[in-house]
């Protein structure tokens, strides 16, 4: 059966001509990877075409004898799109700006608020909020990592592949953010006492 061979298999049954491989190795990975565009660019249209991209150039790295098994699959596809990611705002001479984000995506949409009392809910909704608007105060590579973390769930590895920098980096800047968040948090007397932060 398909579905039960590694990345690496799949990759190589696509190399002999097997095209359902290559989809089924989209749709393991199209939520992570879907997700950290718009992460990153903030714009679903934009997102969907840098996805596109990011598996177009994958097939075409594939099917030329570029593709290396060095890693893992979802570190290579990352890493292709956050590539097309900079490729594009260097074109458009911009960087992605918070104030920007699209009202369809948010990063704490996928924390669970569930068995709370109403009050309980109001309280974590505020919570929300007020990260929300402390995490656009942090500086970009700290941002990056708190959202590659929080919201697509990379490891710390996976987020140093796709980002071009050391491990002990990419620590280094979830540390940071957490330090800034929490200094934010006591400047502004807020509380950030909730299970999923």
């Amino acid at each position: 059966m398909i579905e039960i061979l590694s990345d690496k298999q799949l990759v190589e049954s696509y190399r002999n001509g097997n095209v359902a491989s290559f989809e089924l190795l989209v749709e393991r990975h199209q939520n992570k990877v879907f997700s950290y565009i718009l992460m990153l660019v903030k714009d679903r249209q934009l997102a969907d075409d840098i996805f596109q991209d990011t598996f177009l150039k994958i097939i075409r790295t594939i099917k030329a004898g570029a593709y290396k098994e060095e890693g893992k699959f979802i570190q290579f596809a990352m890493r292709i799109a956050h590539n097309l990611i900079i490729d594009h705002f260097r074109k458009a001479k911009r960087l992605p700006m918070a104030d920007s984000v699209n009202n369809d995506y948010d990063i704490l949409d996928n924390a669970k608020i569930t068995d709370l009392s109403v009050e309980d809910k109001m309280v974590t909704e505020q919570v929300y909020n007020d990260i929300r608007k402390m995490i656009d105060f942090l500086p970009e590579e700290q941002k990056e990592v708190l959202n590659m973390r929080m919201y697509a769930d990379m490891s710390f590895k996976d987020i140093a592949e796709a980002t071009n920098v050391s491990i002990n980096t990419a620590l280094g800047r979830m540390r940071y953010a957490i330090i800034n968040l929490r200094k934010m948090a006591k400047e502004n007397n807020l509380s950030l006492t909730i299970n999923n932060f």
